[in-house]
């Protein structure tokens, strides 16, 4: 017996589930119909790499995420000049150009200076008509054993950070770091005091 003024049961559990699901039974299909896309890209864009143009080496942006370098949009018209590459040139023998970017370290122009700087020197260039060469255009013994590039093209790899070991000494022992802490914030906080009263002693003496 039911107690209380309690609502009367009247659940409906049957919302028929199988309208509602999503299956993701065409996945393995997908899979072949990307395959068989990149094949035909491969094929249509031979002999260019099929990753694209070159990117250049850039650091993510914020705090959180500045300490990692990832492939950017393009490189900036300054670092093409100093590798000695013309802007208009640059689309057309695959190197990714961004004349909004500017560089704001030494490091990271030099580093990309120096990797189109080794693109040049790897690149082959073919000629846009068999058999009429331009200048510019590699020679054919080059050309004959060139061969297209699968997947990423001088990848960008992080440098891992070299660990020194090093002999703990009785000295190291000694030294307590929490004390030396404590005593550099109090002469933060008072430095400015202790200028003063050195100045005012200072003028003192003089008098």
């Amino acid at each position: 017996m039911v107690k209380h003024n309690n609502v009367v049961p009247n659940g409906h559990f049957r919302k028929h589930w199988q309208n509602y699901v999503r299956t993701w039974f065409n996945q393995p299909a997908r899979k072949t119909r990307r395959r068989i896309a990149r094949q035909k890209k491969a094929v249509k864009i031979f002999p260019r790499p099929t990753a694209g143009p070159l990117r250049p080496v850039v650091h993510g942006q914020t705090l959180k995420y500045n300490m990692k370098v990832r492939a950017g949009r393009g490189f900036t018209l300054e670092e093409l000049k100093a590798a000695g590459i013309p802007k208009k040139l640059a689309p057309t023998i695959g190197i990714a150009v961004d004349h909004r970017r500017k560089n704001r370290s030494l490091e990271g122009f030099q580093s990309n200076v120096q990797r189109l700087k080794t693109f040049k020197a790897k690149l082959v260039v073919f000629p846009r008509r068999t058999r009429k060469f331009k200048s510019g255009d590699s020679a054919p013994e080059e050309l004959a054993t060139a061969t297209q590039v699968q997947g990423d093209y001088m990848p960008i790899v992080r440098e891992k950070p070299a660990v020194e070991l090093v002999k703990v000494t009785e000295e190291m022992k000694a030294f307590k770091a929490y004390d030396k802490l404590r005593l550099e914030r109090t002469n933060q906080r008072h430095i400015g005091a202790r200028q003063k009263r050195a100045a005012e002693a200072e003028k003192e003496e003089k008098k």
